[in-house]
C-alpha cells in the first residue's frame, strides 16, 4: 500500500492574522532598500504602540491573504525594484511558511529616507 493512501485528515490548522503580520513585516525589513516600516493614517499601532503591527495590514478573504505594506525606503534605491522585491518575497514567505494562497501584496511608499 502507498503511504499517502493511508493518511487521513486529523483536524484543522488555524493561523492567527498576527502571524501573517509578523511574517510580512520581518520579510519586508529584510529587503535591501527598506529603511523602516511606516505608519498609515488611522492605524491602531500608533495608539497601541505595537511594533509588530506597524506598517502592515492583512485581510483574509476566501482563504486568501491580501497584504498591504507601508514602508519608508532609502533614497539611493529604485522604488519600483524595491517594491517588486517586497511583493515577491512577502508572497513567497506567506505561501511557504503558512501554506496560504496570497491574493495580493500592495506596497505603499510613505516616505523616502535621505539620511539612511
Amino acid at each position: 500500500m502507498e503511504p499517502l493512501a493511508m493518511e487521513k485528515e486529523v483536524g484543522n490548522i488555524t493561523v492567527s492574522p498576527e502571524v501573517l503580520h509578523k511574517i510580512a513585516r520581518l520579510t519586508t525589513l529584510s529587503v535591501q532598500g527598506v529603511s523602516r516600516m511606516a505608519c498609515y493614517r488611522g492605524s491602531l499601532e500608533k495608539l497601541l504602540s505595537k511594533d509588530e503591527l506597524k506598517g502592515v495590514k492583512v485581510a483574509i478573504r476566501n482563504n486568501q491573504a491580501f497584504v498591504e505594506i507601508f514602508v519608508a525606503l532609502m533614497s539611493n534605491y529604485n522604488v519600483r525594484d524595491v517594491s517588486r522585491e517586497i511583493q515577491s518575497r512577502v508572497s513567497r514567505a506567506i505561501s511557504e511558511m503558512v501554506g496560504m494562497e496570497v491574493g495580493g501584496v500592495t506596497i505603499h511608499v510613505m516616505d523616502i529616507d535621505f539620511n539612511a
